[in-house]
């Protein structure tokens, strides 16, 4: 299967919006945010998530306004940057089991990519393929 294109073409689709939270925040700070926005970082130091909530505050039975964000927080990021090829980012995902890849350009995160952008991506490559492939069946190319 070609699944052509890099990381930064996604990224051109979505949203520009990055925002992020301070890692002596507390978790309920976050948590509120989350609610709100997708949460992202400028300059990386971790990723929290959901998961990190419900497995490192409520099934440990801490509390949200007195736990920080840096005791929860995952420090071991995979991260991706613009011109990685789709290919490579959905077979990393998968591998890792990740749902969300940060990208990153220097040290900036630049936004962030989940396996549902690249999974539109690839069908869009396949609609895009399978429309090429009719047009020629029909004769839309000229022999040459």
């Amino acid at each position: 299967m070609d699944v052509s294109g890099t990381i930064g073409a996604i990224l051109s689709q979505k949203s520009k919006d990055i925002f992020s939270i301070r890692s002596d925040a507390m978790v309920f700070e976050a948590i509120e945010m989350m609610g709100e926005k997708n949460v992202g970082a400028e300059r990386l130091n971790g990723v929290i998530s959901e998961r990190d909530y419900t497995r490192k505050v409520f099934l440990r039975g801490k509390h949200s306004r007195e736990t920080k964000v840096s005791e929860i927080m995952s420090t071991n990021v995979t991260v991706t940057h613009p011109r990685e090829p789709v290919e490579k980012c959905l077979r990393l995902m998968t591998d890792k089991h990740i749902r969300h890849l940060p990208v990153v350009e220097g040290d900036q995160v630049v936004g962030v990519i989940s396996i549902g952008d690249l999974v539109k991506h690839i069908i869009s490559c396949q609609q895009a393929a399978i429309a090429h492939l009719e047009n020629y069946i029909h004769g839309g190319y000229a022999a040459g």
